[in-house]
């Protein structure tokens, strides 16, 4: 299968060419949390907008991924992975899910095929049954935007295996779709666009073609340095990490002020919980620092437009997990 089974702008029929109707909408992508939310969005945008980690609960926002083809524009949000909250962070991550679904015009919900379906999933299908879910005049009940189920990891079972995955995952909800999907291999990606397009209801284009995220470069540059973080020091770093983004600040003449030759500064805060967590964001000599700027240059500078510089700076904001104001300074 190739991109132009997803694109063909028309079809025939009886000798007669008949345009293909432009389909457009909003898709929200539901799972727990670790299951490939971020992966699968990143590999259909086709570039790194979301924090992709082998750490659960790492998405902290809303980020909405804009994917467009010749006949359809879709909106995908990620949501933070719908968990009990400890603190007043995760009870403000679930608010952002609560936001994500409120107008949808179809649920992607990923199952990944390697774990048994638990009591995350059924807590989150018992969610969207009572967002989701109208009774007919007869009784029976029905969704009101399809309900799709994306089996994430594929590459990790056999054929027989996988076959089953499928027959269990058939029974647990009644889906409008069930899309197998190795985002991580690319493996069967263009069926996963073809069923969402398939199931977008006829609208205009939203956004530019080119426009590929509705998040301010600010917010993407934070989560491309919060993700590589988690990357780097994986099981050292509490999650108790935010990162904002002060300033961008591009080389102008301070008098005249046109722009010159020169790396832009990106000023940034990293925030912890406490003081004895500063020495292991900042590492020995630097060095974490050092390698996070070195991975995010070339993001960074695409990112921004031309050479940046990253300038990170670490500091120390006490609980801010359970501190409304600290929350609101950290854009929760």
């Amino acid at each position: 299968m190739t991109d132009a089974d997803v694109t063909e702008p028309a079809f025939q029929r009886s000798g007669a060419v008949t345009p293909v109707p432009y389909r457009s909408g909003f898709v929200a992508v539901v799972g727990r949390p670790n299951v490939g939310k971020s992966t699968l969005i990143n590999a259909l945008i086709g570039t790194q907008i979301a924090i992709a980690s082998s750490r659960p609960e790492t998405t902290r926002k809303a980020i909405r991924g804009i994917l467009t083809t010749d006949n359809a524009q879709i909106v995908l949000v990620d949501t933070p992975g719908i968990h009990r909250p400890r603190t007043l962070l995760g009870q403000r991550l679930n608010d952002v899910v609560e936001e994500s679904l409120s107008d949808v015009d179809a649920v992607a919900f990923l199952l990944p095929a390697d774990q048994e379906i638990g009591p995350g999933d059924k807590r989150i299908l018992s969610r969207l049954r009572s967002d989701f879910v109208v009774k007919r005049d007869d009784g029976t009940f029905k969704w009101k935007v399809p309900l799709i189920a994306i089996v994430t990891k594929i590459d990790e079972l056999d054929r027989g295996a996988l076959i089953n995955k499928l027959i269990e995952i058939n029974e647990f909800a009644d889906f409008t779709d069930i899309v197998p999907v190795s985002a991580l291999e690319h493996d069967n990606l263009n069926e996963v666009r073809n069923v969402l397009v398939e199931n977008m209801p006829e609208g205009p284009q939203m956004y530019p073609s080119e426009q590929i995220t509705e998040e301010r470069p600010e917010d993407t540059i934070a989560e491309l340095i919060r993700g590589a973080f988690l990357e780097e020091l994986d099981d050292e770093l509490p999650h108790s990490l935010a990162v904002v983004v002060d300033s961008i600040e591009y080389p102008e003449d301070n008098d005249s002020g046109e722009s010159y030759s020169g790396k832009a500064q990106v000023i940034v805060s990293i925030y912890v919980e406490r003081d004895s967590q500063k020495p292991i964001i900042i590492g020995h000599n630097a060095e974490h620092l050092v390698r996070v700027k070195k991975k995010l240059r070339t993001a960074v500078n695409r990112i921004v437009g031309q050479k940046a510089k990253l300038d990170l700076h670490v500091k120390v904001a006490k609980g801010w997990q359970s501190d409304p104001k600290q929350l609101e300074k950290l854009g929760f």
